[in-house]
C-alpha cells in the first residue's frame, strides 16, 4: 500500500511537525487501522473523519508527569463514586463521524461501557466518551485542540476540559455552548457529568 506523507506545522514556543498519512482507496478499514496501531504501538496515532492517519510526537517528561497527576485524581474519585470507567491516553475511541481519537483522559458511564461486547472493549472503543480531557503540551497548538474538543462535543460528549498549563487556564466545553475559560486558581467542577468531582489545578501544577 502506497502512503502519501504530508507535514503539518503549528507554532507555539517552537515549530513542531507531525505527519498526516493520506491513504488511497478510502484508507484503512477499522480492523486494518487497529492492526496498524498495534504494529506501531511506540507511536501516538489517531485517524480523522476523512480517514487520514495522524502520527504525533511523544510528549516530554513534564507533560507526562502532569497527565499522570490528573489520572490519579480522576482514578481516586472514580473508585469512590464507581459510576464509570477512566481511560488513559493510550485508548482509542471511534466517534460517530468515523474519527478515532485518543484523548489524554476519558471517562465513560458504566452502563455504556457494559453495553459493549467483549470484542468491542478490547479494540478501539466504538463510542464517544461522556467526558474527555486534553492537556496541552509544548508541541501542540491550542487552536487545533479546541477544534478537536468541538468535534468531541458534536459527536456526543457531554463535558470536555482543555487544560493549558502555559496560560494556566482551562477551556471548558459543553455541547452547543461557547467554551468557558477557567483560571487555574479557580476550582473546576464536574457538574452533572462527573458527580461531586472538583479540582483546583493551581494546587497540582
Amino acid at each position: 500500500m502506497v502512503l502519501t506523507a504530508a507535514k503539518k506545522t503549528e507554532k507555539r514556543k517552537q515549530e513542531v511537525e507531525y505527519l498526516t498519512l493520506v491513504l488511497p482507496n478510502g484508507g484503512f478499514t477499522d480492523s486494518q487501522f487497529f492492526e496498524f496501531c498495534q504494529l506501531n504501538d511506540n507511536l501516538r496515532i489517531e485517524r480523522n473523519s476523512k480517514g487520514e492517519i495522524i502520527i504525533m510526537p511523544l510528549t516530554g517528561g513534564k507533560t507526562g508527569q502532569r497527565n499522570a497527576e490528573l489520572v490519579i485524581e480522576f482514578g481516586i474519585w472514580n473508585r469512590q463514586k464507581k459510576g464509570g470507567i477512566v481511560f488513559d491516553s493510550s485508548t482509542g475511541f471511534k466517534l460517530p463521524n468515523g474519527a478515532t481519537y485518543s484523548p489524554d483522559l476519558a471517562w465513560v458511564k458504566n452502563e455504556r461501557w457494559q453495553a459493549l461486547t467483549p470484542k468491542q472493549q478490547e479494540r478501539h472503543v466504538p463510542i464517544c466518551p461522556d467526558f474527555v480531557m486534553e492537556l496541552l503540551s509544548s508541541s501542540q497548538g491550542v487552536e487545533s485542540l479546541k477544534a478537536k474538543m468541538g468535534e468531541f462535543m458534536e459527536n456526543g460528549c457531554n463535558l470536555g476540559w482543555l487544560i493549558d498549563p502555559y496560560g494556566r487556564t482551562t477551556y471548558v466545553f459543553r455541547p452547543k455552548m461557547t467554551a468557558e475559560v477557567v483560571p487555574f486558581a479557580q476550582e473546576l467542577f464536574g457538574g452533572q457529568v462527573l458527580e461531586d468531582f472538583k479540582i483546583k489545578l493551581s494546587e497540582i501544577f
